[in-house]
């Protein structure tokens, strides 16, 4: 165990954290559909990658599917946060479903951006990675003009019909600065290439990185609340290890915390990723204290206040009653 005195232990609890404007958004959209509807309500993909926040609403009676297809005909289904191609629309009205679209108004500014620029006939280098359900639902809305670029790797890989055309878009979870590098080796190859016309990565994201530097640089240890599926948490724990922490650890709750980790270690950061709630967080402080780290301290780095209305459908039966 450590060998600090606890009366220098302490922990910087970084300011922004945690839920986002999205996340509260597509969270309290399946908890008001099952207080108006009544269970099931059916969601496709996780509503948000947090495996707390999954179980909790399972509970309550939302049931989680991977396709459309899983979805009784007639039935209510939530789409996720992340957002889905148009295709996934397609299949909802030709079974019937009701739907209520609770797609991150973030993620959907990039998808109109996709829309616009592959109906100017643009190349779209779309940079993020294989596989998430953002990058599959913005690359459905013009999949004959985007290509995926996944992180510096993928720069040599793209081939376009004209260099003069090309524009470049973003998962909205990603690292600040490694976009801004892959950006830089793009431009490298494809001089024109046109800047989307307002930042993809969200003000959320930003933010939290921002707040994970500031702690970071003061810490030891930086310990990142979030699920292992969750990109912007993942980034997190890169961002906190390039701006000077020793150790960085991803945990899903407090009983993934380690006391070796805190072996010879005076100040320890806690952050969490944008799909966390907040009484996770509390869990890790309360496990800290219990190992002597009980002085707390919140840095905050960027005043956050955005808010999202819910989706349209759903205001829509609340205020029929």
């Amino acid at each position: 165990m450590t060998t600090q005195t606890p009366a220098t232990r302490r922990v910087l609890v970084a300011k922004p954290r945690g839920y986002c404007a999205g996340v509260d958004r597509a969270v309290q959209a399946v908890e008001k559909a099952l207080d108006q509807y009544g269970a099931p309500i059916y969601v496709r993909k996780q509503i948000v990658h947090n495996t707390h926040v999954v179980r909790t609403l399972e509970e309550r009676g939302a049931i989680f599917v991977e396709e459309t297809e899983e979805v009784p005909e007639g039935a209510i289904v939530v789409f996720s946060a992340h957002g889905v191609a148009p295709a996934v629309h397609e299949e909802a009205a030709q079974r019937s479903l009701r739907t209520i679209d609770a797609t991150c108004p973030l993620v959907t500014k990039v998808h109109n951006e996709a829309k616009r620029f592959a109906a100017k006939d643009y190349d779209i280098l779309l940079i993020g990675h294989e596989g998430h359900e953002e990058v599959e639902g913005t690359a459905g809305e013009a999949p004959d003009h985007i290509q995926l670029v996944d992180g510096l790797d993928g720069v040599q890989q793209v081939g376009v019909r004209d260099p003069k055309r090309v524009v470049w878009l973003s998962q909205t979870t990603l690292s600040v600065d490694e976009t801004n590098e892959t950006v830089t080796r793009l431009r490298e190859r494809f001089p024109n290439l046109i800047d989307p016309p307002s930042d993809d990565i969200c003000y959320a994201t930003q933010n939290r990185q921002v707040a994970v530097k500031e702690i970071a640089a003061q810490s030891e240890l930086v310990i990142v609340v979030g699920s292992t599926n969750s990109s912007n948490s993942k980034r997190l724990v890169e961002v906190a290890l390039d701006a000077g922490a020793k150790a960085s650890y991803l945990v899903d709750d407090a009983s993934f915390v380690e006391d070796g980790w805190l072996d010879g270690v005076t100040t320890v950061g806690v952050t969490s990723g944008a799909s966390v709630p907040e009484e996770l967080v509390a869990a890790v402080l309360a496990r800290l204290a219990g190992s002597g780290y009980d002085a707390v301290e919140e840095v905050e780095s960027v005043p956050e206040s955005v808010q999202f209305a819910l989706p349209h459908e759903l205001r829509r039966d609340l205020r029929a009653g």
